[in-house]
């Protein structure tokens, strides 16, 4: 069994920046993470250090500090983002603050991604999705529509907005928007943003839906 991390490189990796996992540190600390298989050194200039996925892997599985438990949220809801940590709006969260400071947060994450793509997609692509977001398909289609100025909905369900949602096909999400209009919108966001789209309908309420997966080429 791997042997964790030392408390010292926790909290390296635990400050590592939210969406690209770009650390900070000294030379030996970063050279220890990456002697462990928890970072790498990325070949270009300027040679950043980034989390792997076995380090984002502790990172997010790090176990949080006891506080005292609070009323279960309704099984529709996603869980609400730590405090301190940059999460996209999916859909159906409390309402939260949408002004300034939140679109400056959110257009930061947007650059911060596709830096991530530049460094570590082939030739340095950033019109597709990179790794990072194959392996958190709800949160990076969120952030694309976020970031494109698209209103997720509010935690009530009769607010408008976009919800983005797993579903059980391994690299899709569902994305629903109050109507048609809405949903071409997102429609030509996601693709711009690198997804491949295709618009569905449910059988069960006939609502139209998008269902969207990374692009690969």
């Amino acid at each position: 069994m791997t042997r964790p991390p030392t408390a010292a490189q926790q909290r390296i990796i635990d400050a590592a920046e939210p969406v690209t996992g770009r650390l900070t540190g000294t030379e030996a600390q970063l050279a220890a993470l990456v002697k462990r298989g928890l970072a790498f050194r990325h070949p270009r200039p300027p040679h950043a250090h980034f989390l792997t996925p076995a380090g984002h892997r502790i990172r997010e599985t790090a176990p949080a500090p006891e506080v005292a438990p609070e009323p279960a949220a309704p099984a529709t809801a996603p869980a609400p983002a730590e405090s301190g940590v940059f999460a996209a709006r999916v859909g159906g969260e409390e309402a939260a603050e949408a002004g300034p400071a939140r679109i400056r947060e959110v257009h930061s994450a947007w650059q911060g991604l596709l830096e991530l793509r530049r460094m570590t997609n082939p030739v340095g692509a950033t019109d597709r999705p990179c790794g990072w977001e194959r392996t958190h398909l709800v949160q990076a289609a969120a952030l694309a529509l976020e970031a494109a100025g698209h209103r997720p909905a509010g935690v009530d369900a009769a607010d408008t907005g976009y919800r983005v949602r797993a579903t059980p096909q391994p690299e899709a999400v569902a994305v629903r928007g109050p109507d048609a209009e809405a949903l071409r919108a997102c429609a030509v966001t996601l693709e711009r943003a690198g997804w491949q789209v295709g618009e569905h309908m449910d059988r069960r309420t006939r609502q139209r839906y998008l269902l969207a997966s990374p692009r690969r080429t």
